[in-house]
This record gives structure tokens, sequence and C-alpha cells, in this order.
């Protein structure tokens, strides 16, 4: 949501996330074993850094894992990967890869890093999250994002501080004492900050990570095209989308043929809306006005008929790659549709009901082809 160098071994990919322990996948309690096999996908993806603008990485992985599924598969100019069932495809089906996350913008007196974000995310939610700077040279760095003068034994007004970006700093986990320090550490400004997704799976079926947005979608198509079978041939191909967060993602890069644009991204859950962490969320307008009325009308018969639990919602702060396609003048009829999502660009969490209920509703309206 708004607000290619294949020498790497993928493998390499997840050297930049701390590894928590979690559950055995194998072992899930209360899932099918399909959306066990979902969960492990966002977990794949969601310890793959890719803000905005670094999604090389991310697009390999897919690009690999898919490899084998027999399908026509294209990498865009910008970096996106498409995914057609077969020629011609009449509807697109597009989830984003790319995050939020931060890039080096000044390197400070004291050593430390002034960063600017990538996307648009709360500084009070990212504070005290740990980070890894990358390097143009492609070495890594830890370090942690914290509120300038962070220590309350010599700060009295650190929980007074307004949480704003220029009041906001990455302490680098190096000995450094100055910005020529720093800089001979190889970091510089335009290098990318990743911060740590912390998934976990719990025992309730929540999952829990930084950047569900937009990666549980992106794990479930994983899931649909890999495992779903019966819909190979079907006029359909999925879109990976690499700059949503920036807000370009679904301009440009779609299928000529293409006549529908299913977006699945993550729907919202807080105060003011009826979206729930254990249902898709039907979206029927956001900040760029409503979506397409007979599409969405569709979808709500799918859901009932079928007794996946949804809920029709208004988002208000709100856009999508839908929105970025309509914009760009394409002439497609677009539906919105997602696993609720608490603490939206924050800490994240989802259900495995509402991944699910995403998933077999998607699948519900490919079989309507």
């Amino acid at each position: 949501m708004i607000a290619d160098d294949r020498s790497r071994n993928i493998k390499g990919y997840l050297h930049f996330s701390i590894h928590i322990r979690t559950r055995n996948f194998e072992h899930v309690s209360d899932t099918s074993k399909g959306l066990t096999v979902i969960a492990n996908n966002i977990k794949q993806l969601v310890e793959i850094p890719s803000p905005s603008g670094y999604t090389k990485n991310v697009i390999e992985f897919l690009d690999q894992q898919l490899a084998a599924s027999g399908y026509i598969i294209h990498k865009t100019n910008k970096g996106a990967l498409r995914v057609d069932l077969a020629p011609d495809p009449k509807l697109v089906v597009s989830a984003h890869v790319d995050t939020l996350g931060g890039m080096v913008k000044k390197l400070k007196n004291d050593g430390s890093l002034e960063i600017t974000q990538v996307g648009g995310w709360p500084p009070n939610s990212f504070e005290g999250e740990h980070v890894t700077i990358n390097t143009a040279g492609d070495k890594n760095y830890r370090g942690t994002f914290l509120i300038n003068n962070p220590a309350a034994h010599v700060n009295r007004e650190v929980s007074k501080t307004e949480r704003k970006m220029e009041k906001m700093h990455v302490r680098v986990d190096a000995v450094t004492e100055s910005d020529k320090q720093t800089a001979k550490l190889g970091i510089a400004p335009g290098d990318f900050v990743f911060f740590d997704p912390r998934f976990e799976e719990t025992d309730t079926g929540f999952i829990k990570s930084r950047f569900l947005d937009d990666k549980a979608c992106a794990g479930i198509f994983l899931d649909i095209i890999l495992n779903h079978k019966d819909i190979a041939g079907q006029p359909v191909s999925f879109f990976f989308s690499t700059y949503e967060e920036v807000g370009h993602g679904g301009a440009a890069g779609l299928p000529q043929s293409a006549r529908e644009m299913l977006v699945a991204d993550m729907g919202v859950v807080g105060e003011g809306v009826a979206g729930r962490e254990t249902a898709v969320s039907i979206c029927a307008k956001d900040s760029g006005g409503p979506y397409d009325f007979e599409f969405r009308s569709t979808l709500v018969e799918l859901a009932q008929k079928n007794e996946i639990p949804y809920k029709v919602d208004v988002f208000p702060y709100y856009g999508s790659d839908g929105g970025a396609a309509l914009a760009a003048g394409l002439d497609l009829r677009v539906g919105l549709i997602g696993p609720g999502v608490s603490s939206s660009h924050g800490v994240e969490r989802t259900h495995c009901q509402g991944v699910e209920a995403t998933r077999d509703l998607i699948l519900a309206y490919i079989k309507t082809l």
C-alpha cells in the first residue's frame, strides 16, 4: 500500500536478517497444509530486504522459485515480474514486493546517520528497530534507528520529543565518532537502510511481521501459481510490482491484452473501518476514489457463495497499484482485496484465516473467467 544480477546465490539474500526462533511450520495447528506453505512463503519474502528501488534480490528469488512452474515469465524494464498462465491474459492479479525502508541522507558529525524515508512510515513505530546499512560496495553494517540524544539519564525531554525524521538517526554498530570515520567505512549518502522484519507466526494463527504490506499477498501468489494447477491455461497474469510504495508500481508493465485488474494488497484494520484480520477486505473506495462497482459486486457474490469471510470497506488514507494503473491512462476495470492487516506501516499483524480467505477469493474469481 502507498502512504538483474543473477550471479548471487539465493541463500545470500537472507543474510541481512536476524532470524528469530519460531515454531516449526510443519506442525501448524488449525490451519491447512496449503496455508502452512503460504506462511513459509511470507517468511522467506519478508526476510529478503526490498525497499522501493532495491528489489532485484526479491525478484530474483521469485524468478527462481517460479522457473519450474511452466508458465510464461517476463521481467519488465522497471524490474517487475509477470507470470502469464496463458497468452494474451485478460485479467491481471497484482501484488507488490517493494516495501518501506530508508536511505542515508547525511553522515552526521558524531558518526551517526541521518536518513530519509523510502515510502511513508511513522518514525515512532520504527524507533528502536535494528537495521542493516547496505553500502554501494555491497558491504553491510548493522545499526539501530533512534531518537536523537536517546539516553533518559541525560535527556529529560526524550519522552516528550516529537518523533520526526530530522530528530532521528541511525546509530552505526562500528567504532566511529565522526563523519570522516564513518565515510572510511564505505558508508555514503544514497546507501539503502533495511529494517528488520521480525517475522513470527503464533500458535493462535497470527502472522506478525513488518512488510506484510504486501508480502502477505506475494506469498499467496506463490502458493497459487505453484500449487493450484487447476487454473493453468486461464487468461490470467500475476504481476509482482516493485514501485508501489512510491506510487507508480502499476503504471507500466501490464499486458496490453488485459481488461481487468484485481489488486491484492493489505486490507486496513483500525478505528473507523470494517476490516478484520480474520477476513478478506473488499475495498469499495480509497483515497483515489471508488473501485469498479460491478467488479466489487462479483467479488462479494463469490465470497458469499463460497462462504469466504469478508468485509466491504472504505480505506480513508490509501492508494494502490490499481490507482497507479488508472492514473497512467490504462483502460481497466479494477478491484481491490486483501487480508486484514493491523498496525499498517508499522509492526503489522494478520491472521491465517484472512490470508486463506484472500487466496480463496482470488481463486474463485479466476475460475469464473
